[in-house]
């Protein structure tokens, strides 16, 4: 028995040798990135790469899976890495404690890129990085501000709706030209409130994170 017997059970150790031979950069710890995070190490990818800028709040506790306690106060990639390896310490861990913008982006090449960014121009700033060298990428649209987890969908870019942040985004790849790609976005109406500080709960955000990695599991082993 291994720590992939369960999954290699059901993909067959062909997928589960692929998989320990990829590369996946997730870019973005928080909600959404640290379960994808989660599901990619628990599904046998080889080598992950973490980027984020940020460090761990007590905010984050109700729905970051980094965020522990004993963990507030450290960059979400160190507890991150160190979470991985508990995971299993046979798994190849870079990280970057950066924002990512135009002028920042790391001599990697992933065989996969996970979007789990908040900021636009980052985000915007990764599909151009991603297009110029052809890798293949997934975005997650606005998890915040939503509850109802039946409403989340993974569809192109081109044909979201009803997510104010997959506008904001779709606008700016149509003005740059940028190619159509995979997202997991909400169609619920955001939910307001009466401060400037996005809600979030970890139904929401865990769900948009276990489609993001599975999105990338099936795309990685059914090449």
């Amino acid at each position: 028995m291994d720590r992939l017997h369960r999954i290699r059970i059901l993909l067959g150790d062909t997928a589960i040798q692929t998989l320990q031979n990829k590369t996946v950069m997730v870019v973005g710890c928080g909600a959404v990135g640290s379960m994808a995070i989660e599901a990619l190490a628990r599904s046998g990818i080889g080598h992950l790469i973490l980027v984020d800028f940020d460090v761990v709040d007590v905010t984050n506790i109700n729905r970051q899976l980094i965020a522990l306690s004993t963990t507030v106060g450290a960059p979400k990639v160190d507890v991150a890495r160190a979470h991985i390896h508990e995971i299993s310490p046979d798994i190849r861990v870079t990280t970057f404690n950066m924002f990512w913008d135009e002028n920042s982006a790391p001599d990697v090449m992933p065989d996969f890129v996970v979007d789990a960014i908040d900021s636009v121009s980052s985000k915007i700033a990764l599909y151009r990085w991603c297009a110029t060298h052809n890798i293949p990428f997934i975005a997650s649209m606005g998890a915040a501000n939503k509850t109802d987890v039946s409403q989340i969908h993974i569809a192109p870019i081109s044909k979201t709706n009803m997510c104010p942040l997959a506008a904001r985004v779709r606008k700016l790849v149509r003005s740059e030209n940028l190619p159509d790609f995979p997202t997991v976005y909400s169609t619920q109406s955001p939910i307001k409130n009466d401060t400037n500080t996005l809600g979030s709960m970890i139904t929401v955000t865990g769900c948009f994170g276990l489609n993001l990695a599975n999105y990338v599991i099936q795309k990685l082993i059914h090449v």
